[in-house]
């Protein structure tokens, strides 16, 4: 049994110096954050600027009044350590924490549990740190739901230790990329839902609330269970796909480009799935922002795909005006996306009129075979997340289930919810403050995905700040500038 008492005397003095750019920082390290600990990964770690303890400010913010960033390193739903103040190691630049320093944040990391905790892997996801997991000797404890189950753990610590720990802690912005962008998502959207509640218990965490202050969420892969259907909706005319398999290096994540074709099986499930993406799309309700409803006909045409589209138009006019991604992120920014290139994209006096859709898709290519998620051999990260000690993987779709190669199960249907926060807008706290963010020619998920969550997010109230940047891929934390910005407005 752990004590749950935050030390505000153990901790060591750091200085990070990166480029031009140096933080003092105290770093109180490797806190464990719940009573009983299913893994060593469950452990926290708080940065505070050293100026904060001789009375100064930053920003306007002071010990007890800074906002509390908690950024994640999950991706590809395995285990995300502590994050610690350094490089980024995807794109070699200041990660989020030393930034967030810098800006005067308190900044809080949490050791989250994945599909990997208690086996070896060297696998690399965007969203990730890319450090091996050597750990071999645990269960595997890491499995759905345990990555939201130890992120409310580690919010319910602070709030029990709301007088002593720095910050403020009805201001914690949760930031995450891919996976770990889902991981945002479901900590925003399941603030306080009771059906958490037996998972937090088991592992001994405060009996404290867990909604947060805002999230901050980069290409989110979630909504698993439509996540299928949603891909072959607009990816369904496209049979060859281009894929990406990340190999650690000491330089970093090496990129390797696979290629290849759907089978005629293929095409054919992936006429079934985009059959069934309509139906889908139209039992939510969705409503733009003049009232008007989002449907889908039978041949996937309607409103719902003018309105996804619109996104992708307001995200050409955007790079049209500036050029931001050309200039700023032409390091990230997909080869061949310059904005005077795009055949597809009509332009009047610099202004978009019309974007060919089907030529949109073609231009940014199929990047999953199918189905896209929820693997007909379980072969998918997807799949082993729903896995457990026992069973290695399941399936989360009764289409899957029923076009098993291997006899596969299907997870239980509540155990799919919990890690959907689509399920819970507006059932419990939800967070009123949401930033999201899709790169335009990012193919990991569907774009109708970010769209729907950012929908019915706004359809019950909530306030969402959206964006499809021009060009960039699978990616994030590429604009913490203006995600700052947005924090700083909500937090002042």
């Amino acid at each position: 049994m752990y004590d749950l008492t935050f030390d505000p005397e153990r901790y060591e003095v750091k200085t990070c110096e990166l480029g031009n750019w140096s933080i003092t920082y105290r770093a109180f390290e490797h806190i464990v954050y719940c009573a009983n600990p299913a893994s060593k990964v469950q452990t926290l770690n708080i940065y505070v600027p050293e100026e904060y303890y001789s009375g100064k400010t930053i920003n306007g913010y002071s010990l007890k009044t800074a906002p509390i960033f908690t950024p994640n390193t999950v991706g590809g739903y395995m285990e995300g350590p502590a994050m610690e103040v350094g490089i980024d190691q995807f794109n070699h630049k200041p990660n989020s924490a030393f930034e967030a320093l810098l800006h005067g944040y308190v900044v809080m990391c949490a050791g989250i549990r994945g599909r990997n905790t208690g086996m070896q892997s060297k696998e690399f996801f965007v969203g990730g740190t890319g450090k091996e997991n050597k750990e071999n000797q645990e269960k595997r404890s890491g499995r759905a739901p345990a990555l939201i189950v130890d992120m409310k753990a580690a919010i319910r610590y602070m709030r029990h230790n709301a007088k002593t720990v720095p910050g403020d802690v009805e201001k914690i912005i949760t930031n995450g990329t891919s996976a770990g962008g889902a991981l945002s998502a479901l900590a925003g959207a399941t603030g306080n839902a009771k059906e958490y509640e037996p998972y937090l218990k088991a592992i001994g965490a405060a009996e404290e609330k867990d909604d947060i202050f805002a999230a901050s969420c980069y290409c989110p892969i979630h909504n698993l269970e439509h996540a299928d259907a949603a891909y072959e909706w607009l990816f369904k005319k496209e049979p060859i796909f281009h894929m990406m398999k990340f190999e650690m290096s000491p330089e970093g994540p090496k990129m390797i480009p696979v290629v290849g074709e759907l089978s005629e099986e293929q095409k054919k499930l992936s006429a079934e799935l985009k059959a069934e993406f309509p139906a889908y799309v139209n039992a939510l309700g969705l409503k733009d922002e003049n009232g008007e409803e989002l449907t889908l006909e039978e041949n996937g045409e309607g409103t719902f795909k003018d309105y996804v589209m619109s996104f992708v138009a307001a995200s050409a006019q955007k790079e049209k005006e500036t050029h931001d991604s050309k200039v700023r992120l032409s390091d990230l920014a997909v080869p061949g996306s310059d904005i005077e290139k795009q055949g597809y994209i009509t332009f009047e006096e610099n202004q978009v009129k019309k974007i060919d859709a089907d030529a949109y898709v073609k231009k940014i290519t199929r990047m999953k075979p199918t189905p896209a998620f929820d693997a007909l051999s379980l072969e998918s990260p997807e799949n082993e997340e729903f896995g457990d000690d026992e069973v290695m993987a399941r399936h989360f779709t009764e289409f899957a289930e029923k076009h098993s190669k291997v006899n596969g199960t299907k997870a239980d249907d509540q155990m799919i919810k919990l890690l959907n926060p689509t399920k819970f807008i507006g059932e419990c706290d939800t967070t009123k403050n949401w930033r999201i963010r899709h790169g335009a020619f990012d193919r990991d998920t569907s774009i109708a995905i970010p769209v729907i969550l950012t929908t019915m997010l706004k359809n019950k109230g909530y306030d969402v700040d959206f964006a499809l940047p021009w060009g960039l891929p699978h990616s994030g934390d590429y604009d913490l500038e203006e995600l700052f910005a947005w924090i700083d407005k909500l937090a002042k």
